[in-house]
């Protein structure tokens, strides 16, 4: 049992290590759809992903759950919104791998946690610890050194993290699982995305059937590149602890920003450093306080487990 058990443990970290890598890496591959533009990269990336996600269900027979989902407009309402909201999240995310901006995109996912966090405290109205407030805090004395630095606020990166946090909030509200969720997305993506590339087409100005088949296997693997990762994600998330996931979450956007720095060669000047640092900081303090908080849980079921032991046995005589 205990053999099985780690075994799974150690498959649900090849999977997490997986999933979490591709999503790291796939700056590399928005620049290979070029000379398409973002809005129609979007466009495949949304059509492509359903029928993917629509093969792998008939593979493995799952279909009860949508029959159940048409019955609830309140939840297809917020599948609906999800859909939305990962659809900006997609979009602005390729535009700026495809202009430069790949290490301001990566800090969106370093930030996404404290986002999530603060919309937590704000919107439902959640109790924060003193490390959790001091990790926010420096978090949003981060944003004000990279606003200074960029001369901006950065916009790239805040649109990323609010937008992914949102649909994370609304994805916990559905509660599906991530393929069935995905193809639920997809399915409200699909019309828009296809009308779009039809109206490309007509306009002569789609890139899929004019630079060659290559480009056109490129643009279709947009669906595979989506939900690939996901799969994964979801082997990993049923075999390893919560903790362990959120460690593993910082893996993407540490491997987008090596990319941007080592293989794009964007420019960071000392100011970014500075900011970069701070978020970084944050999500210490943020990350030893989770830590230490499901270790605290553990001691304390260990303990309880410990009390009812007894306990059951001396019902039992």
């Amino acid at each position: 049992m205990a053999g099985k058990s780690q075994g799974e443990r150690r498959t649900g970290l090849l999977n997490g290590f997986a999933a979490y890598g591709m999503w790291g890496l796939v700056p590399l591959f928005w620049p290979l759809l070029k000379p398409a533009g973002a809005v129609e990269i979007l466009a495949h990336r949304m059509a492509w992903s359903l029928v993917f996600v629509a093969v792998a269900l008939v593979f493995v027979r799952r279909w009860a759950w949508a029959g159940e989902l048409i019955r609830q407009p309140r939840r297809l309402a917020l599948i609906a919104v999800a859909a939305s909201v990962i659809t900006v999240n997609w979009g602005v995310y390729i535009w700026s791998v495809n202009t430069g901006h790949v290490v301001e995109a990566s800090l969106g996912y370093f930030i996404n946690p404290l986002v999530t966090i603060a919309m937590g405290v704000l919107l439902l109205k959640e109790r924060l610890r003193p490390v959790q407030w001091a990790a926010v805090g420096v978090g949003f004395a981060a944003v004000i050194v990279l606003t200074i630095g960029y001369g901006r606020p950065p916009w790239i990166s805040l649109v990323l993290a609010f937008s992914f946090a949102t649909y994370g909030l609304v994805k916990k509200k559905v509660n599906l699982g991530g393929i069935e969720s995905l193809a639920a997305e997809t399915a409200i993506q699909f019309l828009p995305a296809v009308g779009y590339l039809a109206w490309l087409a007509a306009q002569g100005k789609s890139t899929f059937t004019s630079e060659g088949t290559g480009h056109a296997a490129l643009l279709a693997a947009t669906g595979v590149v989506t939900a690939l990762p996901l799969v994964c994600f979801g082997a990993a998330a049923i075999r390893v602890p919560l903790s362990t996931l959120g460690l593993l979450q910082y893996l993407a956007p540490v491997f987008q920003f090596l990319l941007g720095v080592l293989y794009f060669h964007e420019a960071m000047p000392a100011e970014r450093w500075a900011g970069f640092a701070l978020v970084w900081l944050a999500l210490t303090l943020l990350t030893a306080d989770a830590w230490r908080s499901a270790r605290r849980s553990r001691v304390a079921g260990f303990s309880v487990r410990q009390v009812e032991k007894p306990r059951a046995a001396a019902v039992d005589a």
